[in-house]
């Protein structure tokens, strides 16, 4: 339907989106959570915080929701989950959305709320040194970038760990066997992925189709990222449902200068240098087998444990990409969301 209103001129699809979620209202009350919207340095955020009383101070989690950086909202299950569960102090950033305010404003507003809890994280009971940045889908993409940016400050304590559940890392390959095998599986269709991604970045959509074959990449960047992006380094217990190498596009110079930012780590964190990324804290990642950025999740485990970063990995064979967020809805939960959800949690308790 969202398609159909854009097409028509009457509205964008991300408004569409965006007025059936704002109209389910966050339930603000919980037994177990005192919960406040603050802002962070001029950041908007929403704090949960445990009402029982505490021995000393808790974990922190900052937590950078998905959604293209253009929807927001889907988060408020998934952050109370975490907050009882673990007895942590959980933030929700709610970064300024595209189109409104261009990419890069979600970064830099993630980074602004996080430098700020970091250097305040003692007011809410938290300890500086046991701050976790967590975020899903495109949100795992933001809280990857921050932890990136965060190696060069040295004024501030080294964030505990990193989770990233489902993430998006990369857009140079969209032909890796998760694309190939999942390009049709709800809720995260291989053109939709990119469309999203084009419409985030204010890009003309008719670039799709190039995009997608690859045509945007040039042979010395495809040579530089192939260590890092080749399928190789995928196990083979992932590739046994399909999956067909692609044949070379050809390189289009408009189409690169066009598709540039595509390329910066603030989009496409695993395109990083091994410099940065051994210097990244422990990392929890979430996949899910029928998703078409499972791979990227795979690809970035990978280069993290070559560079001695400590990787925790769980792999959902029967997830699917957004599944985290149906999590404790009665009869549309779904058994393998609560499994993910419950290694989450055990993961944060154990740091």
């Amino acid at each position: 339907m969202g398609r159909i209103f854009e097409k028509l001129g009457i509205c964008k699809e991300v408004y569409l989106i965006r007025t059936f979620l704002y109209g389910i209202s966050p339930w603000k009350n919980d037994v177990k959570l005192f919960i406040k919207d603050l802002k962070f340095a001029k950041v908007k955020v929403r704090v949960y915080h445990p009402k029982a009383p505490s021995a000393g101070q808790r974990r922190g989690v900052l937590y950078l929701h998905g959604g293209v950086g253009q929807i927001g909202s889907m988060y408020e299950r998934v952050c109370r989950f975490i907050a009882r569960g673990s007895d942590s102090v959980v933030v929700c950033v709610g970064y300024r959305l595209a189109p409104e305010h261009p990419y890069p404003t979600q970064f830099w507003d993630c980074l602004t709320a996080t430098v700020h809890f970091m250097t305040t994280a003692q007011d809410y009971g938290v300890d500086p040194t046991r701050i976790i940045i967590c975020g899903d889908s495109s949100g795992g993409t933001l809280a990857a970038a921050v932890c990136q940016t965060l190696v060069s400050r040295t004024d501030l304590p080294k964030p505990r760990a990193q989770i990233m559940l489902y993430p998006f890392l990369q857009a140079v390959d969209f032909n890796l066997p998760s694309y190939q095998q999942n390009g049709s599986v709800p809720l995260l269709l291989r053109k939709r992925t990119l469309t999203l991604g084009m419409q985030y970045l204010n890009k003309d959509l008719s670039l799709i189709k190039d995009v997608l074959e690859g045509s945007h990449v040039p042979e010395d960047l495809k040579l530089k990222f192939s260590k890092w992006l080749s399928p190789d380094n995928i196990p083979m217990e992932f590739k046994i449902r399909g999956y067909k190498p692609s044949a070379s596009a050809s390189y289009s110079e408009e189409l690169h200068a066009l598709a540039k930012p595509v390329f910066e780590t603030t989009f496409s964190p695993l395109l990083a240098e091994d410099a940065i990324v051994r210097q990244l804290p422990e990392t929890f990642i979430l996949t899910c087998e029928y998703d078409v950025v499972r791979d990227d999740g795979l690809l970035y485990k990978k280069r993290l444990e070559d560079n001695g970063v400590p990787v925790t990995w769980y792999h959902a064979e029967d997830g699917f990409h957004g599944v985290l967020f149906l999590i404790d809805y009665g009869y549309i939960s779904f058994p393998c969301g609560m499994r993910a959800m419950d290694n989450v949690v055990n993961y944060i308790k154990g740091l």
